[in-house]
């Protein structure tokens, strides 16, 4: 009976790494030890707790995954060498924004192998999903969403276009800095700071399900009075799970 058992296992274990689009779990830790890494992402890595964070989206190889307003692409590597050769990771960005703030940081760490199987995705907030795009595992945002509410952009279309995008169990993970109870969208523009209520209406009113959320960002010592950018403290932030239903 063991040596049958032994024999079923092993043969499972084959067929998982010889399967096609089989998501399997990743290595987070090693992910983000990968000694090709840059030192400026190795000092990101301080702040953004990268290890967490890509366990809390629970990214797995072979997935399919969209990164929101993916700037220079810091999430969009760690999320790129998670799904592996298998998966795609689909980097979007506005014209506007790569303009005025990218530049050519985003197309500098597109040449790095780890970036081989991203897809950079120039499109609006309003209509931001290429059409190859379908059946996503997992849609990130991360530190941006404040962003898009002082910007010319229907968010209510956005969140519909990514609820849209989603497979049915497909999951939107979202991270921001938090502003005061009251604050809303009103700091966004000044201290790039968004109420954390404000912003779960908005997800919540496209048909999202909350599922889980995360206290590793957490800093209760943060007045949220200041602007994000070389704090006297470190930043009080929010990261959320959501789902969208079967």
């Amino acid at each position: 009976m063991i040596d049958i058992t032994r024999t079923i296992a092993a043969g499972a274990f084959v067929l998982a790494i010889l399967a096609p689009g089989v998501s399997r779990a990743q290595d987070y830790a090693a992910i983000v030890a990968a000694p090709d890494r840059s030192e400026a992402d190795r000092q990101t890595d301080q702040r953004r707790q990268p290890e967490k964070m890509l366990a809390f989206a629970g990214v797995k190889t072979g997935m399919k995954v969209l990164d929101m307003e993916a700037n220079a692409g810091y999430s969009t590597e760690l999320l790129a060498r998670a799904v592996g050769s298998t998966g795609v990771v689909y980097a979007q960005d506005t014209q506007g924004i790569i303009d005025r703030f990218v530049k050519d940081k985003f197309d500098n760490r597109a040449k790095s192998p780890a970036m081989k199987n991203v897809v950079h995705v120039i499109r609006d907030f309003d209509d931001p999903i290429p059409p190859e795009a379908v059946n996503l595992d997992i849609i990130t945002f991360f530190f941006a969403y404040h962003d898009v509410t002082y910007m010319q952009v229907d968010r209510a279309k956005m969140n519909a276009k990514m609820f849209a995008a989603l497979k049915p169990g497909g999951y939107l993970i979202i991270a921001d800095h938090s502003a005061k109870p009251g604050e809303g969208t009103t700091v966004a523009n000044t201290l790039h700071r968004i109420e954390e209520a404000t912003l779960k209406q908005e997800i919540e009113a496209a048909g999202f399900k909350l599922v889980a959320e995360g206290d590793f960002l957490r800093h209760p010592e943060d007045p949220r009075d200041a602007k994000v950018f070389r704090p006297a403290v470190p930043v009080d932030e929010f990261v959320l799970k959501y789902q969208k239903p079967m």
